[in-house]
């Protein structure tokens, strides 16, 4: 994975990271153990979601760069949907609190998407590949260079 793209994951993950410790103390606190179990499952869930969504966005976007932004919707799409499942098949648990892992399913989420955003506008990506424009600029002109 280039070096871009781990940073983007880390500025993605470490603030999703960061509400999930907020919310399982959160949850501690009002809910006991099972709120604070609640809180950290929910993080965990939208982190590896996530994040697996992110590096197979990546991994398309430069192998098939045509079909990226469709790729980014359906992802997206279909993330949401697993995350609403899981809501609903754990709304009824009594191994931690549902209303702790929804609410931390949601917030982290929500964290997720704005520190995206955020790290993708701070990037500086190049538009071109100054290698390759090189390449077909010495082909135009016959030279090797």
């Amino acid at each position: 994975m280039p070096s871009n793209d781990v940073r983007n994951l880390l500025h993605t993950a470490v603030p999703t990271a960061a509400v999930g410790v907020i919310a399982a103390v959160t949850g501690g606190v009002l809910a006991g153990g099972k709120g604070a179990l609640g809180a950290a499952v929910g993080a965990l869930v939208v982190i590896l979601f996530m994040g697996i969504g992110l590096v197979v966005l990546q991994r398309t976007a430069k192998s098939l760069p045509h079909l990226f932004q469709a790729m980014g919707l359906m992802l997206y799409t279909a993330q949401l949907l697993l995350l609403f499942i899981f809501v609903a098949a754990f709304k009824n648990t009594t191994l931690f609190n549902p209303k702790a892992f929804a609410l931390t399913l949601v917030v982290a989420t929500l964290v997720w998407v704005a520190a995206q955003a955020r790290a993708h506008m701070k990037a500086k990506i190049l538009y071109v590949d100054p290698e390759s424009s090189k390449a077909n600029t010495a082909e135009k002109t016959g030279s090797s260079t």
